[in-house]
């Protein structure tokens, strides 16, 4: 984790928010929020998560520096066709909230447009998000990767407590969430583990859905070439079973699930 450590020291810096790292963009349509999307992914992220599917987005230092004023004429671009879609601007990662100041000029710009903006976030960094940038996020992507405090540590090198009280103060103050929970078979899937999320989920009061997704190893390759070692090499996707019982415990809490 020192690398990771070091990340959350570095994003720390970056504070006027005139500029970012970049990992990639893409234009994508039914994924990262409602309608077609503009998705930024910003590079850096302070968890290493066993299932990562981008760990080339880890390191800031892999990124491309650009303005947010560059980001936003692309927005500008494309924004006919995202409002004409229902749909609008992403920002990813990574983890968007290690360079929070630069998530919310873009997300302040993107407004003025009348553009929606969708933030993909763990909620790690949850603090580091002001509430003028909550205010300019009309939606909040949140993966909770676990309910048990021992799963989460084992799943990202991280606490879990951040998370869950990002979750509570979205809630608070209206922000909608949709959730992503992946399910892995032997680390995520323990009765139990979604039991504890499904019942802190019920508690928030703007979560519209729960997407569980389930494992799949198509970043098995990317872990290779950065000569990571890769703790899921052998980890199958999930029956279709274990998805539909998982889907169910959501969805017995009253959760709307996907």
């Amino acid at each position: 984790m020192r690398d990771a450590d070091e990340e959350m020291r570095h994003g720390v810096r970056h504070t006027k928010g005139e500029e970012g790292t970049i990992h990639s963009w893409e234009l994508v349509t039914a994924v990262d929020g409602p309608g077609t999307r503009l998705t930024y992914f910003l590079a850096g992220c302070a968890l290493r998560c066993l299932y990562c599917h981008n760990p080339d987005t880890w390191m800031m230092r892999n990124g491309t520096r650009a303005t947010a004023d560059e980001v936003l004429t692309r927005v500008r671009r494309y924004s006919h066709v995202l409002k004409a879609s229902d749909g609008g601007l992403t920002i990813s990662g990574g983890e968007p909230l290690l360079q929070p100041d630069f998530v919310a000029r873009i997300f302040r710009g993107a407004k003025e447009m009348g553009i929606h903006t969708a933030l993909d976030t763990s909620g790690f960094l949850g603090a580091r998000a002001s509430n003028e940038l909550l205010a300019d996020t009309d939606l909040v992507l949140l993966d909770v990767k676990s309910g048990d405090p021992a799963t989460y540590k084992e799943v990202t090198g991280r606490a879990l407590q951040p998370t869950l009280d990002f979750g509570r103060r979205l809630s608070a103050q209206g922000v909608k969430i949709w959730v992503r929970y992946v399910l892995v078979p032997g680390l995520t899937d323990d009765a139990h583990n979604v039991d504890l999320v499904a019942d802190y989920l019920a508690e928030l009061d703007t979560v519209e859905r729960v997407e569980v997704l389930p494992f799949h190893q198509m970043g098995r390759e990317k872990w290779h070439a950065l000569n990571e070692p890769y703790a899921l090499e052998d980890t199958q996707a999930p029956s279709p079973a274990l998805v539909a019982r998982v889907r169910r415990q959501f969805a017995e809490r009253g959760l709307t699930v996907y």
